[in-house]
């Protein structure tokens, strides 16, 4: 076995090659610039461009990796909004690409999607429901899974994911808990939405669950997050009481009031029974990952 992972600069990127390495995996990591994670080995690290065909089909003939796993993507949901041909560039052309370099060297393909790509009205929601995105993140996300289905000819699978979070190296951008456990240990006044609710998902059970899919030669669709669905303030209200802060500092606002150019789905979370009964998955509490990060 031999994996390409792309975006390996990313969070989710740097957990997969903490996998590899934990496991004695063969494993290239690909990012664009250079290795921003020093737990990564130069010696298995490559530039890479996703946006460029050319050098996504060179370096794949070059590695010939058995598996890719797609992380690389635009993760900003209102960039992508302000900006849509960036986005389709990042997020669907190049996963084209990607497949068609996997293609070629007969590699199973798994691409890394989200919760958007529902419009939020239902909850729970199995990976068999119907999508309907709110956005053109969540639409260049329905495209890419598309691709998934219609373009890979040596199997494929497409990893849904909720808010992921935990700790890495000079990441580029930060996320919801860092930020939260931040504000409230510095005791700064901030507002948290109450009526958006999601699964937030530790970066270290996600690695596991894309890896499982792969060890059991799973394919298809996998619903991996959190094991509990919470409003954004219930989640800042856990941390908050896990470490003992002060939570009068927190105001309920409702998301109407922040103006985002992009709209997200009010209600998602997944209902993760085949991913525990096919893969074995195990994801860990709020608490359990909190006292990880923060130890």
């Amino acid at each position: 076995m031999k994996i390409l992972i792309t975006g390996s600069n990313g969070l989710l990127g740097q957990k997969l090659v903490d996998y590899c390495e934990v496991n004695s995996i063969d494993y290239i990591a690909t990012s664009k610039g250079e290795n921003r994670n020093s737990d990564c080995s130069i010696a298995n690290y490559y530039e890479l461009d996703v946006t460029l065909k050319e050098q996504v089909l060179s370096l794949v003939e070059k590695i010939r990796p058995t598996h890719i796993i797609h992380t690389a993507a635009i993760t900003n949901v209102d960039f992508c909004e302000l900006n849509p041909e960036d986005c389709e560039l990042v997020n669907v052309t190049a996963t084209k690409y990607l497949i068609e370099a996997s293609n070629k060297v007969k590699a199973h393909f798994q691409f890394v999607s989200t919760d958007f790509v529902f419009d939020g009205q239902k909850g729970n929601y199995i990976e068999t429901d119907p999508v309907n995105p709110l956005s053109e993140y969540a639409s260049s996300k329905v495209k890419s899974e598309k691709l998934v289905d219609d373009l890979c000819e040596y199997g494929s699978s497409i990893i849904r994911t909720i808010i992921v979070y935990g700790k890495g190296n000079n990441l580029s951008r930060s996320n919801v808990i860092d930020w939260a456990k931040g504000a409230l240990e510095k005791g700064d006044e901030i507002n948290i939405i109450d009526d958006q609710f999601r699964a937030p998902t530790f970066a270290d059970d996600l690695a596991a669950g894309c890896m499982g899919v792969i060890k059991h030669q799973e394919e298809g669709i996998f619903h991996i997050s959190g094991p509990e669905t919470m409003s954004i303030y219930a989640l800042v209200e856990r941390i908050s009481n896990h470490f003992g802060y002060d939570m009068s500092i927190v105001n309920k606002i409702s998301s109407s009031t922040l103006n985002q150019p992009a709209k997200r789905p009010p209600h998602t979370g997944f209902d993760l029974t085949k991913a525990y009964t096919k893969i074995n998955y195990a994801p860990r509490t709020i608490e359990e990952t909190l006292d990880i990060i923060y130890s």
